[in-house]
């Protein structure tokens, strides 16, 4: 009786074991393809040129994965994509500088065009016309509390006749 026990439990063991191949291959399950590293395609490499400067290179590729200690002229690429548990596909490309600046020294599986390729922008510019601004931004807010051009000192008309003030506090009394 302790047989057939040990043998069910045995039994029960593999198949919890197993339920991760199951689970993985069912159908209509949805698996998050997960991208790890720098995406590089060949349109990027394409855009390398021998002398272009450190900071070149990185607005066109980015910041390197990985910085050997070691050497520190040399970059490395990595780029590892697995779609949907797919078999992983993983990319490399190492690049080698020297003074800051690339030597043509590429390595990797992404081989660079002979052909130089421009990249076309799809940014537009848009001239905007210059504005006749009457009054500022501080202005308007005065405004709209009924302070327009009110200053903290009394202002001065040229055209105002000087008032007798003895005059006028002897009538408000």
């Amino acid at each position: 009786m302790r047989s057939v026990h040990h043998c069910v439990i045995l039994l029960i063991s593999f198949f919890l074991v197993s339920c991760t191949t199951v689970l993985d291959n069912l159908p209509g399950v949805y698996k998050i393809p997960i991208q790890q590293g720098n995406i590089v395609d060949q349109a990027m490499i394409d855009q390398i040129r021998p002398q272009m400067t450190e900071r070149q290179v990185l607005y066109i590729l980015g910041s390197p994965m990985m910085v050997d200690t070691f050497h520190q002229k040399r970059w490395d690429y990595l780029y590892s994509n697995q779609p949907s548990g797919e078999d992983r596909q993983q990319k490399r490309i190492s690049l080698f500088f020297d003074d800051n600046s690339l030597v043509s020294g590429i390595q990797g599986d992404f081989k660079p065009s002979s052909t130089p390729i421009t990249k076309t922008s799809e940014e537009t510019t848009v001239d905007i016309p210059k504005r006749d601004i009457e009054k500022t931004m501080w202005q308007k807010i005065k405004g709209l509390f009924g302070f327009d051009d009110i200053d903290d000192a009394p202002r001065k008309d040229p055209d105002a006749k000087p008032a007798d003030t003895g005059t006028q506090i002897k009538q408000t009394l």
